[in-house]
């Protein structure tokens, strides 16, 4: 089974040409790679898997989903 965890873009940045960015997890910061998103900005919500960033997710679905993740530990 695959989790793939929402997390906000604090910083956008290139790294070899290649679209990466910093995404916080709850106060865990993380590389991934944004290059699927090219529409994605500092401060939106994104699903991550594997180092991808896959979807933008509002801001109201990310913190739910995470609040839900929270209750689950």
């Amino acid at each position: 089974m695959c989790l793939a965890v929402p997390g906000k873009v604090t910083e956008i940045f290139e790294d070899n040409g290649i679209k990466m960015g910093r995404i916080d997890f709850s106060g865990n910061k993380q590389q991934a790679c944004l290059s699927c998103l090219p529409e994605v900005k500092v401060g939106d919500y994104v699903i991550v898997h594997a180092g991808f960033a896959l979807n933008i997710l509002d801001e109201e679905d990310a913190l739910e989903t995470l609040d839900i993740f929270r209750q689950m530990v």
